[in-house]
This record gives C-alpha cells, sequence and structure tokens, in this order.
C-alpha cells in the first residue's frame, strides 16, 4: 500500500502540475486560458481509451507488469512535455504539440488509477476494502498539496541550462515516474497465492476469504462483462463521476491561478493557501473513509461531500473581495471535493464480482473522467470569454451540487436493480 500510495502521488502530479507550470508557461508559448483549458482536459479524452482494456489486464494477466509498463511510459511523456518550446521538439506549433503530449500523458495513464482499483480486490476481502481505499485515495490531495509546492518551488528558482522553471516543472517531476515504473516490475506481488512473504497460514486464510466472497458473486449472477453493461447502476455511477470530475479538475487546474491574483500575498503565502484546501482534504478523506468502514453506509458518503463543496465554492463566490473569507471557502470546497473517494469506488466490487466488477469500474472511470475535459475545458473558455473566473466557478458549482443530488438515489437504485 505503501508503494502504491507514492507511485500514484508521482502520476497526480505528473497530471495537475500544469496548473503551476502555466503561470510561465502561458508568456512563454502565447497561451491564453482557453489554451490551457483545452489541454488540460484533452488529457481525459487519452485517458479514456485504455480504462476498461487496463482493468480487464489487472483482473485477467498482471496487474505487475502492466502497472510497471503504463509508469514508465507516462514518465517519459510528462518530461518530454519540459521540452516544448526547445528546438529539437519540432513539428506542428506549440500549441499543437501541447495538445498531442498531454492526449499521450493521459492514454498512459488511463490504466493505472483503475487498474489499483481491481488490483486493491485481489488482496483485501470486502470488509477492509473501504479502509485499504481510504489510504490509497489519500495520496490524490497529498499529490496536490505537495505538487503545488514543490512546482512552485522549482518554478521560482530552478532556471538550469537556459530554461525557464516550467520547463523543469515537468522534467524533475516526470523523471520519478520512469524510476518508479521499473521499481513496480521488481517490487509488486500479483495475487496472494505468489506473496512468499506470506507465512503458509495467512496465505491461505486470505485466499480462502477472496474465493468464498467470488462464490457469493457467482451465486448472485453478476460477474460477466454484460452484467456490468446492462445494469441501470452503473449508468448512474457514471453520471456521478462525470460531474464530480468535472467540478473537481475544474477547481485543481485554475485554483493555483485564482490564488495568484491576490496579488496583495506574497508567492509564499499564496503557495500555502493552494496547498491549505488538500490538507483539510486528507484530513476529509480519512474520517469519511473510517466513517464508512465503521457503518457500512455509501449513499450520503458520497453525497454529502459533494454538496458540503458545492455550497462552500458558492460561499466563496459571493464572498466577492473579503478576502479571508474567500480563503476559508475556498480550502472547505477544495477539501470536502475529495471525502467521497473511498466509499464511491467501493460499490462496483461491492456489487459486482470478477470481470463484470473490473469492466464496471472501467466504465465508470472511463466515461465519467470525460468530465476532466469537460470542466477544465469550459471554466478555460468562460474565463478567456468573459474576462472573469465567476461564470466558471458558478458551473464546478452546479456540477458538485448535482452529483450530490444523484449520489441520494446510489443505495435507493442499487438495491432496485
Amino acid at each position: 500500500m505503501p508503494f502504491l500510495i507514492l507511485v500514484y502521488l508521482f502520476a497526480y502530479i505528473d497530471r495537475a502540475n500544469l496548473s503551476v507550470a502555466k503561470l510561465q508557461m502561458q508568456g512563454d508559448l502565447g497561451f491564453n486560458d482557453a489554451i490551457i483549458g483545452f489541454g488540460a482536459g484533452i488529457f481525459f479524452i487519452g485517458y479514456f481509451l485504455l480504462e476498461v482494456p487496463g482493468t480487464l489486464i489487472v483482473e485477467r494477466w498482471s496487474a505487475r507488469k502492466w502497472l510497471a509498463g503504463i509508469t514508465i511510459v507516462w514518465g517519459i511523456i510528462a518530461t518530454i512535455t519540459g521540452f516544448l518550446g526547445v528546438s529539437f521538439l519540432s513539428g506542428g506549433s506549440h500549441t499543437q504539440r501541447f495538445y498531442v503530449l498531454r492526449f499521450l500523458l493521459g492514454a498512459a495513464e488511463s490504466g493505472f488509477f483503475p487498474g489499483v482499483i481491481v488490483y486493491l480486490s485481489h488482496w483485501y476481502p470486502a470488509a477492509e476494502r473501504a479502509r485499504a481505499k481510504t489510504y490509497f485515495m489519500i495520496a490524490q490531495p497529498l499529490a496536490i498539496m505537495i505538487g503545488f509546492a514543490l512546482s512552485r518551488w522549482i518554478l521560482e528558482t530552478v532556471q538550469w541550462n537556459g530554461l525557464a522553471g516550467w520547463h523543469w516543472v515537468f522534467i524533475l517531476e516526470g523523471l520519478p515516474s520512469v524510476v518508479f515504473g521499473i521499481a513496480t516490475f521488481f517490487f509488486l506481488t500479483d495475487r496472494p497465492k505468489d506473496a512468499r512473504w506470506l507465512a503458509a497460514e495467512e496465505k491461505q486464510w486470505l485466499i480462502d476469504e477472496l474465493e468464498k466472497e467470488a462464490r457469493e458473486r457467482t451465486a448472485s449472477g453478476r460477474v460477466r462483462i454484460t452484467d456490468a453493461l446492462r445494469q441501470p447502476a452503473t449508468l448512474l455511477l457514471i453520471a456521478i463521476y462525470f460531474l464530480i470530475v468535472s467540478g473537481n479538475q475544474g477547481m485543481i487546474f485554475f485554483l493555483p491561478s485564482l490564488v495568484d491574483e491576490m496579488k496583495v500575498l506574497p508567492v509564499i503565502a499564496r503557495t500555502v493557501v493552494t496547498m491549505l484546501p488538500y490538507l483539510l482534504g486528507i484530513l476529509a478523506i480519512y474520517l469519511a473513509g473510517s466513517s464508512a468502514q465503521r457503518t457500512g453506509e455509501r449513499r450520503w458518503h458520497t453525497a454529502v461531500p459533494m454538496f458540503c463543496s458545492g455550497i462552500a465554492l458558492a460561499l466563496a463566490i459571493l464572498s466577492g473581495h473579503q478576502l479571508a473569507s474567500v480563503i476559508v471557502f475556498y480550502c472547505l470546497a477544495a477539501g470536502t471535493s475529495q471525502a467521497y473517494l473511498p466509499s464511491f469506488w467501493t460499490l462496483p466490487t461491492a456489487y459486482f464480482g470478477k470481470a463484470a466488477a473490473a469492466t464496471a469500474i472501467g466504465l465508470i472511470n472511463s466515461f465519467g473522467s470525460l468530465g476532466g475535459f469537460a470542466g477544465p475545458y469550459i471554466f478555460g473558455y468562460l474565463r478567456t470569454a468573459t474576462g472573469s473566473y465567476r461564470a466558471g466557478l458558478w458551473c464546478l458549482v452546479g456540477c458538485s451540487l448535482l452529483a450530490g443530488l444523484l449520489a441520494t438515489r446510489i443505495k435507493t437504485y442499487v438495491s432496485k436493480t
């Protein structure tokens, strides 16, 4: 688990560091917010492509080999992004190359998150799965918090070989993923039966528990790929995740820009402000995951965080120029926006079995992640069109509140199907 968290930490940093690099990158390459928003969003078009195949590969082949390969590939692509604008990286305009690299990064990274969700089901019985996913999900806000600070430090201080700081943001944060990808191949163990580091009694107990759950899923008849495709519950979860990702990714990619406009604050203070929401997010994920593990409840542990995030963001907008209130409500909005994660991602493996669960996770993450295109693109377009962040922020509020409203239907909807 610590190793998976570490790899996912750098995966998320490689995805989100554009939000900081753009502060210099836009001036050097002539990009406006619409271009940055489209580039942030096109990542998720690439991300869309390998979701379902990736989960099935982990289920039926090898998590170790699959996760190692894609980690190395996305690390290389993230590093190459740092050479945009350098003469030897030619062919097409800066904008076209930027779009291509972001698309490829999304395609390379697409199989990791859903692959790990399936992989955890190979190791953790259902009773422990929410706790395990809580620990793994903490990597998201932790990555954003560390990534913002690290990226800002590189941006402001590193200018080697005539390259501006934003080049080194991508290069220095992309190379570790290549190293971790190589380590993944040698470190991970695919299944409990392959674990030489478990005592024989422990290994057999775990195998028996997981096989017992698999038999129960088989008895319920929800194990085939087609079972995931034809269940209305899958469509509901896709819609919820699409709205969540639209709101969250729009906030992640433009929060540094919003904070950077608070010119009355020094650079260090602005960096701290961008980190605070995700420090709160770590606490929110842990508390929500622990509560879900203790109570077994999933519907309200998904819905309530989204209502809180939408309401807090609305209050931040309505606070106008009252800086202290704006900062507090931004922190609450971004912090609570991550708390749905442990509960939400236990639903597919709780409801489906084997290939059906892998397919459902892939479908939810792939179609839902298209919100990662919609959110940043619409936000960037509205910012360029109106000259203000206000319209885009209200759009994110709507996404969060509607996601919460749909999430209130999870338990009822699933139980009827």
